[in-house]
C-alpha cells in the first residue's frame, strides 16, 4: 500500500513524505501508527527509501532503487496495450553456488517480478527486451561470473505460443482480467453517478482509487507483459487496462485533492518547501 502511495501520488510531490501524513493517509485503510512505521522501516532497511530529519519530524523519499522501481512499475500499470514482438528471446541461466543459496533465491522473486518464466531449472526467459533490467540485477547481488546472458530466436520444434505456455500460465492470468473487469466494470458506473451527484467525498475516491490500483496490481505483476503476437486470441488484458484507466480517471481529482490537503499539511512550518512544491505542480 506504500508503494502504491508512492508510485501514484508522493512522486509527483518532490518524492517526500512526513511520516505523520504517511500515517493519515493510511488511517482509512485500517492500518495503525506502529504497524506503518514498522513497514517504512523495513522498506528503508531493504533501500527502497531514505528518511532526513528536520526539527523532531523525520520524512522518507524514494531512494535511486525505489525510483527506478517505480518507473517500471508505472510503465506496466499503465500501459494500454501490449508491445509488438521483435522476434527474440531472452535466456538467462545462472549457476549460484550453494552456499550462495540467499542470492539464488532472492534472484528467482526479481527475475519473476520483471517477468521472466522459468523454462527448466536454471534458464529464464522472455520475449521482452529486458537487457537494462539484467544488468541491474546483475549488478545488484554482483553475479557476473555466475550468469550467462543470451538473445536469440526460435529455430526448433516448439511454437513460440507454446512455449510462451510452457513458461506461464495463460489462463490463470486471463482469468484474473476476468475477475477484476467483473468486479470493477458496474461499479465504475455507479460510482461515476455518485460523483456526479456529490455522494462521494474527497476521501472516499482516495480509498477508492488507491483500492483499485492496488487490485489491478496484483493481477498485472503475475502477467510478464507479453507481446500480441504471442497472446491467446480471447485475451482480456486490453480490456481490463482500458477499464482501469478510465475508472482512474473519474477518481482522480477528488482523489488527488484529499491527497494534497494531508500531504501539504506535514509541511505547515516549511513554507520553503511548499514553494518548491507547488513549482512542481
Amino acid at each position: 500500500m506504500i508503494f502504491t502511495l508512492f508510485g501514484d501520488y508522493i512522486r509527483y510531490y518532490g518524492n517526500e513524505i512526513w511520516v505523520g501524513s504517511l500515517i493519515k493517509l493510511l488511517e482509512p485503510f485500517d492500518h495503525n501508527e506502529q504497524s506503518i512505521r514498522s513497514a517504512v522501516s523495513r522498506m528503508s532497511k531493504q533501500g527502497w527509501v531514505v528518511s532526513r530529519k528536520e526539527a523532531n519530524k523525520s520524512y522518507y523519499s524514494l531512494t535511486e532503487r525505489g525510483k527506478k522501481r517505480m518507473e517500471e512499475a508505472a510503465g506496466r500499470i499503465y500501459r494500454m496495450e501490449p508491445a509488438e514482438w521483435d522476434g527474440k528471446w531472452r535466456t538467462l541461466l545462472y549457476t549460484i553456488p550453494e552456499e550462495r543459496r540467499h542470492i539464488r533465491d532472492e534472484l528467482r522473486k526479481e527475475l519473476i517480478w520483471s517477468g521472466f518464466g522459468l523454462l527448466s531449472n536454471g534458464v529464464w526467459i522472455t520475449p521482452n527486451p529486458l537487457k537494462e533490467q539484467i544488468y541491474d540485477i546483475i549488478d545488484k547481488y554482483d553475479i557476473k561470473e555466475d550468469v550467462y546472458f543470451f538473445e536469440a530466436k526460435n529455430k526448433g520444434f516448439q511454437a513460440n505460443k507454446q512455449i510462451i505456455r510452457s513458461c506461464w500460465d495463460i489462463d490463470h492470468i486471463n482469468m484474473l482480467y476476468e475477475k477484476f473487469i467483473h468486479a470493477y466494470e458496474e461499479k465504475m458506473i455507479a460510482n461515476a453517478m455518485k460523483i456526479e451527484r456529490g455522494d462521494m467525498s474527497d476521501q472516499d475516491c482516495f480509498v477508492e482509487r488507491t483500492l483499485l490500483v492496488h487490485y489491478y496490481r496484483k493481477s498485472l505483476f503475475v502477467d510478464p507483459g507479453i507481446p500480441k503476437e504471442l497472446l491467446p486470441e480471447k485475451w482480456l488484458g486490453e480490456r481490463a487496462a482500458k477499464l482501469f484507466n478510465e475508472y482512474y480517471q473519474i477518481l482522480a481529482k477528488k482523489a488527488n485533492a484529499f491527497f494534497r490537503a494531508i500531504y501539504l499539511a506535514g509541511y505547515d512550518n516549511c513554507p520553503r518547501q511548499k514553494q518548491t512544491i507547488a513549482k512542481e505542480e
